[in-house]
């Protein structure tokens, strides 16, 4: 407290005292005990009201004794179960954090960890997949700010993320890896992984890579095939050795059935082999028939024909005739689709046809195009033109939801050419993929619509889209983005099916390890986004009969119901709109695969790399006094004993105010039963 605080109070005393005592002692004939208490109440709430003035500032001091981190971070994945480590794990767990010497130098918090990282004391090995790399990483980040120790309790099997055995340590951090398991090499073989395709196209031949790998040192040969049911469809012999770990398998197989195909691979077990559950492993796919064919009808010659042309054709399923009115022969009805470039009255015939049959098109003008002619046509547009060429130029529609596609870069496209003139559109029948800008102002017009009903419709207003392929390989040293956007929009436009108020999306298979995800949308009676509905779901194991009823969830603009793992088998569901007579049905496939069953041992030599990298030694469950041995006796992990002083001000103890009303009051209350008031 400042010297001069220590005089006002010392002066303000006086003040007090000499105050009281002229009022209750000066000159005073006899002083009996009745002026000596007023004297004392008087001198005491007088000295309190100069106090409060005065405003000292009463200074404090606060010490607390900071403890650093130990995050205890398990493995609660399956393969500890089928390792049978879940007591030995759950032992080491339950010793450290009841040690009372951790427990006296550091703030212990008990994680574990899977596919995510959980706070949680409770271990039950049921994660179907372990991320190692995710899990410290995130341990990590959430004590950035602190000197941190992790004791890492894991057999070193990951199946998801990033290499483990790359992560380094912060600096404020140690980690002191545990490994659990059975470090003992076993002669094993195993189907590692199957790459394939999750489509493949009717009649086609589609890529199967197996890797198969081999721990031992003895001169093995093991048969591998591939199953469809009961049938083999491919078969090869294989040899290893110590010298030869492992084996790449490529082979094409014939995609001979609409729909998902389920196949087994499965390598002969070789004698004495401890796991035989890694020499089998099934994969799915789906094949589908997306063969398309395109006729652009033109009454000229122009670059965008070939440009669309190699566009639609990137995907092999696609063919593209060009063909010439008056020149080439041609029947419209062995196509899906008819794109009409530069209409005029020549068309006349032909969209005569086109619309009694009700075949699917795409209008695209120009300079060249009849607009007189188009707008008698009542196709859902009209343009009042003249023969002024005008640039457009693309703006991108987030909000467009008939298909999915992506911002290929439109607002730096060069513009299309058209012809000056107000475009008229019927907003109801047509959602746009892009809009207009015409010197620099946006119009909100169409430039790219397609039809929401059967039989599907386009318009592109403007010619020279070949510059937009050209650009957008400038861009990325490719035509595949530009070339994904048309064949899209071919592809939708081809289609022979109409919009519906609600659609369902879901894969037609997952694997067992996977979160087998059902989204939705619904649309209000003028198709736009309806966020306010109430979406449920009725999901059905078609073998055991077992139900799941559960609302959908709202995500961004889709609904969204998340099963979870649920157990392998075919499953039906029916996706349903509370209070109104909208459902849609569909099924899908969960694959039997299991990726933690696929271990053998503990991974020592991953554990052993990882400790190195991080400059740790590695433990194992035998030498748990070890590990609390370094945690007690490491000098980076002391607790830091911490000071804080506070300066309160006295006016903000507001229970002198209280001391005051009370002096106060009982000096009035004495004054009353005495008489003097």
């Amino acid at each position: 407290m400042a010297i001069q605080t220590i005089i006002f109070i010392t002066l303000a005393l006086i003040a007090a005292l000499g105050f009281s005592f002229f009022q209750y002692l000066f000159k005073k004939n006899e002083r009996n005990k009745k002026g000596y208490f007023f004297f004392g109440l008087r001198c005491l709430s007088v000295f309190i009201v100069l106090l409060l003035l005065i405003n000292p500032k009463i200074t404090s001091t606060d010490v607390e004794v900071e403890k650093p981190e130990l995050l205890l971070l398990a493995d609660n994945s399956e393969s500890i179960g089928y390792l049978g480590e879940e007591e030995n794990v759950k032992r080491l767990f339950e010793n450290l954090v009841s040690n009372k010497k951790i427990q006296e130098k550091f703030n212990v918090n008990r994680l574990n960890f899977g596919t995510q990282l959980i706070s949680s004391d409770s271990l039950d090995f049921s994660a179907t997949q372990s991320d190692l790399y995710s899990a410290l990483s995130e341990a990590e980040e959430l004590y950035s700010n602190k000197k941190t120790a992790i004791v890492l309790l894991t057999d070193g099997n990951q199946s998801l993320g990033r290499d483990y055995r790359y992560f380094k340590k912060k600096s404020r951090t140690e980690i002191l890896p545990v490994v659990v398991g059975d470090t003992t090499s076993y002669k094993d073989l195993s189907i590692e992984r199957i790459n394939v395709n999750r489509y493949a196209f009717l009649k086609n031949r589609f890529p199967v890579e197996v890797f198969i790998n081999y721990s031992g040192n003895e001169d093995v040969n093991a048969n591998l095939k591939i199953t469809a049911g009961s049938t083999i469809v491919f078969s090869k012999q294989l040899s290893f050795s110590k010298n030869i770990p492992s084996q790449i398998v490529n082979t094409e197989l014939p995609a001979t059935s609409l729909g998902v195909n389920t196949y087994k691979v499965e390598i002969e077990p070789i004698s004495d082999e401890k796991n035989i559950i890694n020499n089998t492993q099934n994969f799915a796919i789906e094949v589908i028939d997306e063969r398309t064919s395109v006729l652009i009808l033109t009454d000229i010659a122009h670059p965008d024909l070939g440009a669309i042309q190699k566009a639609i054709e990137s995907n092999q399923q696609r063919s593209v005739d060009i063909k010439y009115l008056g020149q080439d022969n041609y029947k419209i009805s062995e196509y899906q689709l008819v794109i009409i470039y530069q209409l005029n009255r020549r068309f006349n015939e032909l969209i005569s046809e086109i619309i009694a049959g009700k075949y699917n098109y795409l209008v695209i003008t120009g300079t060249k195009t009849d607009w007189n002619y188009l707008n008698s046509l009542d196709l859902g547009y009209q343009r009042n033109s003249t023969n002024q060429p005008q640039d457009i130029f693309p703006v991108y529609n987030p909000t467009f939801t008939s298909f999915q596609f992506e911002d290929i870069g439109f607002n730096d496209f060069p513009p299309l050419v058209d012809k000056f003139g107000p475009l008229k559109f019927k907003d109801e029948k047509f959602s746009v993929l892009l809009s207009q800008e015409i010197q620099g102002v946006k119009t909100g017009e169409p430039l790219l619509a397609v039809s929401q009903s059967s039989p599907k419709t386009g318009i592109l207003i403007g010619e020279n889209i070949w510059r937009w392929r050209a650009k957008s390989y400038l861009d990325n040293k490719s035509f595949q983005a530009f070339d994904e956007f048309f064949g899209k929009l071919a592809q939708n436009l081809a289609s022979k099916s109409s919009r519906q108020r609600l659609t369902v999306e879901t894969e037609n298979f997952f694997y067992a390890n996977q979160n087998a995800i059902v989204s939705a949308q619904y649309f209000d009676e003028n198709y736009q986004f309806d966020a306010g509905a109430n979406l449920k779901i009725k999901l059905k194991n078609k073998e055991t009969e077992k139900e799941i009823n559960s609302d959908l969830i709202l995500n961004n603009n889709m609904y969204e119901f998340n099963g979870g793992n649920l157990a392998p088998g075919e499953y039906s569901y029916i996706v349903s709109v509370e209070d109104k007579n909208l459902r849609n049905s569909g099924e899908f496939e969960i694959i039997n695969y299991n990726t933690e069953q696929q271990f053998v041992s503990a991974n020592l030599s991953g554990m052993q790399s990882f400790a190195e990298n991080n400059e740790s030694n590695l433990y194992f469950p035998e030498n748990l006094n070890t590990v609390v041995n370094t945690l007690l006796a490491n000098d980076k992990f002391k607790p830091v004993l911490k000071s804080q002083q506070k300066a309160v001000p006295l006016i903000d103890w507001y229970y002198l105010l209280f001391i005051l009303i009370f002096i106060l009051a009982a000096e009035w209350f004495y004054r009353k039963y005495l008489g003097l008031i």
